[in-house]
């Protein structure tokens, strides 16, 4: 048996790790786009079940989360900062306006465009940096508190609220 390359060597630790939460990552992303491109604007208009958020304000909330994940995460300001207050600081259906599905459809892809370009330039050992929501002395003493967790976390939200919009594709 030949001994191991530096191109072959199979990852470990924190590199294997990180790969793996952002090949999770990666997945959702990807299965959300599969979703939208074959799901109409009509179906986003609508709630995903009777009384529910519609579509539209999901995908809304999650732009606007992702958005904010490029300030948490140390890549820049946020893209579109508006889309805080109807789909962060206020409920679905409250008074305040949406913007039309088709800018909100531009704006996740936008925002999830932005974060894979960044996402890939991270090393591995950049991921278990404190995040910008955390300060110095509080990751001193909790280091989970760091990018990777930010991802994840996120991963997971966006996997909880793919699961409401699936329901919406039966609706037609």
């Amino acid at each position: 048996m030949g001994t191991q390359t530096e191109t072959n060597k199979p990852l470990e630790g924190q590199a294997l790790f990180a790969k793996m939460v952002i090949d999770g990552w990666n997945q959702h992303i990807a299965r959300v786009n599969d979703y939208l491109a074959n799901v109409t604007d009509e179906q986003l208009m609508k709630e995903a079940s009777p009384g529910r958020n519609r579509g539209v304000y999901l995908l809304g909330h999650l732009t606007a989360v992702h958005d904010d994940m490029i300030r948490l995460l140390g890549f820049g300001e946020k893209l579109y900062p508006q889309l805080a207050e109807p789909f962060i600081k206020n409920p679905d259906k409250s008074a305040v306006e949406l913007p039309p599905v088709s800018e909100v459809r531009k704006y996740w892809t936008a925002v999830n465009e932005n974060l894979a370009r960044h996402i890939g330039q991270l090393q591995p050992a950049d991921w278990f940096t404190r995040h910008t929501a955390v300060s110095e002395e509080d990751f001193a003493k909790e280091p989970h508190r760091n990018k990777l967790n930010i991802l994840l976390g996120r991963a997971n939200h966006l996997n909880y609220h793919f699961g409401q919009l699936a329901f919406l594709k039966e609706k037609k």
